[in-house]
């Protein structure tokens, strides 16, 4: 349950997902050395963690369930005693840490075969259905993979969980655990959630019927499941019904499945305001900010912040601008846009290719547009968190037009941390538009001369409008803290 503030009461708090809140890396000399982990759900999950601990002062006591991502992260999960990062000597926030050494091909074919190259794909709607999906032979040993990893997970839970405790499941990676935990202990409070879209019924059919149905069942297995949209919840509900022919009860928001109730619920994920704007304040930020100006002069600044995701949409946005400077002319030499994209998925080759095409296309628009005073586009493809803050301190328009989102936290962020007031241009597939949609300037994410057009509208926006709305916007943002969005989800149970 929680508490008037949105806490957590005491108690026993076990958390699952992929990713944990530290990760490894090896010197030249074979020494570990352990960073922190970013994210919504770790800087959520950090904040409870943090009045916690092994007595519970403040909070209840976090066991998180991680896998090694890595040959360091593998290497500091043997080294720990019973793979307890925590008893071996690590700082991780108060929380006690199991990292699985997950053996690496399993862990590959689970995460890159299933994970992010299936049912992200599915999720998100990306595939290029003329060529893909193409479930074969290797697509069942990934999966076999994707259930081994899923039981890895459950079995540590099993063994962790006191009597009665709450499991918070995460994403898709582990789509199949909750399931397999309640089968293994019945006794436990289970929730999972979904970090990603849901596929209506029709794209999620695209996968095997028997594993569209495991993953169903999967969640299922949850005494609560929750997304991060109204849309993204009702596609669910849609899919247990017509894949599973489930009792659905869609006022109610349950499903009832083999003797099984699950509850559905909306849990929308916003920004932490105070320790967002504490961090844009230190010295990093300020020296970034003060070398963009230099480079950019007084112009204003269109700002788009994202990973080289394929959901991301980089290059539309890319096209949208190089039209808004050919049939709008006279915005030339006085805007310029900031790309700034962190690497992503490298290790598989649509993520490679489609970097590329980024990389491409803004070389283009450069080669079209420059002139000996105007540099009209600056990409960045690295990884430099002070530098984005920086950017959206700056922005006067921020683009954010993905394909497809669950959240969207940079839709969020930017309007928290802007100087002056900033207009947003956010795709309508974003969830972030249910939350922000009033005062963004909503677009079709594949209408590239809608998006142009949209941006032009931006720029014209008077400075007292941009500060109006961006101040509705920020208020938006931060009225579901990642503290609150966990502590509700436990809640839920």
């Amino acid at each position: 349950m929680n508490d008037s503030q949105g806490g957590v009461t005491d108690g026993q708090v076990l958390v699952a997902s992929n990713r944990g809140p530290v990760s490894f890396s090896l010197s030249e000399d074979g020494a570990l050395t352990m960073r922190r982990g970013g994210g919504g759900l770790v800087s959520g999950l950090a904040a409870v963690a943090a009045k916690s601990g092994p007595h519970g002062e403040g909070g209840p006591e976090i066991v998180w369930v991680c896998a090694a991502l890595s040959d360091a992260d593998r290497l500091a999960a043997r080294q720990a005693p019973d793979g307890r990062l925590d008893k071996a000597g690590h700082d991780t926030g108060g929380a006690s840490v199991r990292m699985l050494g997950i053996p690496a091909a399993t862990f590959q074919r689970a995460y890159n075969g299933v994970a992010n190259s299936t049912l992200w794909f599915v999720h998100h709607m990306l595939y290029d259905t003329p060529n893909a999906p193409h479930f074969d032979a290797r697509a069942r040993r990934d999966w076999q993979s994707y259930e081994a990893y899923n039981a890895a997970f459950a079995d540590a839970l099993a063994r962790d969980a006191a009597h009665g405790a709450k499991t918070a499941i995460q994403d898709y990676h582990l789509a199949l655990a909750p399931r397999m935990l309640r089968e293994r202990r019945p006794d436990l409070k289970i929730a999972h959630f979904s970090h990603t879209p849901w596929a209506p019924p029709e794209y999620y059919r695209m996968l095997p019927d028997d594993i569209g149905v495991q993953v169903l069942e999967g969640i299922l297995g949850a005494d609560h499941a929750g997304f991060l949209a109204e849309r993204w919840a009702a596609a669910f509900l849609d899919c247990c019904e017509a894949l599973l022919h489930a009792k659905v009860d869609r006022a109610a928001r349950t499903v009832s499945y083999r003797g099984h109730l699950t509850r559905i619920g909306v849990h929308g994920l916003g920004v932490d305001g105070a320790e967002l704007i504490e961090r844009a304040r230190r010295e990093d930020v300020r020296a970034r900010e003060q070398a963009l100006r230099e480079q950019v002069g007084d112009r204003q600044l269109i700002v788009r912040i994202d990973r080289t995701e394929l959901s991301k949409n980089i290059v539309r946005g890319l096209a949208a601008y190089r039209e808004l400077l050919t049939n709008h002319p006279e915005w030339r030499g006085r805007v310029v846009h900031l790309a700034f994209a962190y690497p992503s998925r490298h290790d598989l080759p649509e993520y490679r290719r489609y970097t590329e095409q980024v990389r491409k296309l803004a070389d283009q628009i450069v080669e079209e547009f420059a002139t000996p005073t105007w540099q009209p586009l600056i990409l960045q493809v690295n990884d430099d968190y002070p530098r984005s803050l920086a950017a959206y301190r700056m922005a006067d328009v921020l683009l954010v037009n993905p394909i497809r989102d669950g959240m969207n936290l940079v839709a969020k962020e930017g309007p928290v941390l802007s100087r002056n007031g900033c207009a947003l241009v956010l795709s309508r597939e974003a969830g972030a538009a249910a939350d922000l949609g009033e005062d963004a300037l909503l677009i079709n994410p594949f209408d590239v001369s809608q998006t142009a057009e949209t941006l032009h509208r931006a720029l014209l926006m008077s400075p007292r409008e941009r500060a109006e709305r961006c101040r509705r916007l920020a208020a938006a943002a931060t009225a579901l803290p990642p503290q609150r969005w966990f502590a509700d989800q436990l809640a839920a149970l």
